[in-house]
């Protein structure tokens, strides 16, 4: 049985608060499971959000704070769940379900953590975090600063992407060229684009509870698809 996450935690209310959460988790789980090998992408991620939120690099840096630690509470939610399989949110069981398998490489339990996180749980944030601010997606200068984190992802995509490529067994596991071809399907900035895409969707229906109910629906169902086959053991 994979390692739980530490206790459930309150929902984080700063980004120090939610990189404090992921040290934790970090520190809770055994390198190789698959929820941890997202949580070390995920959380150099934030820590270089984190350290342009006052740097001028965002031009309105209270909206990505906002933005991001609803963002991270999500995948909080998520991770608190992973020991009991049906309270996990759709999007995220396949990555839960599977984060102990064999067969799996680091690399894919960390993509389709992304592709649970940017996919689903982008859209619901950017949705919530324009509610609670009286702003909206198009408004002002969001959609420009959401670019902006498309930077900062690029350079942890690269790394990730060099770590794999770089690694020694590649020459002589033909399985690994397998794993390359599979991940090659999905990146992580056309993940950001249709996540934005599907928020201004989401927006458009956000007072209509049958089609915001039938939406994510969807959204959560073909998101867990895509993490199922990005989790295929080769």
């Amino acid at each position: 049985m994979p390692a739980g996450v530490p206790a459930p935690d309150a929902p984080v209310v700063s980004v120090a608060g939610a990189i404090a959460r992921m040290e934790a988790i970090a520190a809770a789980l055994p390198a190789a499971d698959g929820l941890a090998c997202f949580n070390r992408m995920y959380l150099d991620v934030t820590q270089q959000v984190n350290s342009q939120l006052g740097q001028g690099f965002f031009a309105d840096p209270a909206f990505m704070t906002a933005l991001d630690v609803a963002f991270a509470n999500l995948y909080f939610a998520a991770a608190d769940a992973a020991s009991t399989p049906a309270a996990v949110p759709l999007a995220w069981r396949p990555l839960a379900a599977r984060r102990a398998v064999a067969g799996i490489e680091p690399v894919q339990f960390a993509l389709a953590g992304m592709n649970a996180h940017i996919n689903h749980d982008l859209p619901v944030a950017v949705v919530s975090t324009c509610t609670a601010l009286a702003t909206a997606p198009d408004a002002g200068t969001h959609y420009a600063d959401y670019q902006k984190v498309d930077q900062l992802l690029d350079a942890a995509g690269q790394s990730i992407r060099q770590s794999f490529e770089n690694s020694p067994e590649l020459a002589v596991d033909r399985h690994l060229t397998a794993v390359a071809n599979l991940i090659a399907t999905w990146t992580i900035n056309s993940g950001r684009d249709l996540a934005w895409n599907n928020c201004l969707l989401l927006w458009a229906v956000r007072d209509d509870p049958i089609a915001r109910g039938l939406f994510l629906d969807t959204l959560a169902a073909s998101t867990a698809l895509a993490s199922q086959m990005l989790l295929v053991a080769v």
